[in-house]
């Protein structure tokens, strides 16, 4: 089996509601497995993501869970999951459905070194960067 590259995100409490967005969006299979599954807690976090899985037909490879009360979620890390690749449509369509309820930093336009790029932060406080290379002008 090849090695895979796997962005795993931390949420508080928003972990299914996340990752079901991020399924939505790139299509694919999504597994979730909650703390009560594992038999690792009761109440309000029985129903928290432990882990979840998501694999898009493109290969992407995203991974998620719900940061359990009593640890700390990490943070301050200077991440952003970036997308790149040369399918002009898809590529936009991942662009506008990850900016509804977002935040765009940088509007999807040709740059400097030729390629159409983008950066936001998701509804869900995820920063992506979506690069097009070759694209043609955004209509």
């Amino acid at each position: 089996m090849a090695s895979v590259l796997c962005p795993y995100l931390s949420f508080t409490d928003k972990a299914r509601e996340a990752m079901s967005f991020y399924r939505d969006v790139f299509g694919g299979e999504l597994t979730i497995s909650t703390f009560g599954e594992a038999g690792m807690g009761e109440g309000p976090i029985a129903d928290r993501v432990m882990h979840s899985h998501l694999v898009t037909p493109a290969g992407f490879n995203l991974m998620g869970s719900d940061t359990p009360p009593g640890m700390e979620r990490p943070g301050g890390s200077a991440i952003t999951v970036m997308v790149s690749g040369d399918d002009d449509e898809a590529l936009r369509d991942h662009f506008a459905a990850l900016a509804e309820g977002g935040q765009v930093g940088t509007p999807l336009e040709r740059q400097f070194w030729g390629d159409v790029f983008g950066m936001l932060t998701d509804r869900f406080g995820v920063s992506w960067g979506i690069d097009i290379a070759g694209a043609g002008d955004v209509a």
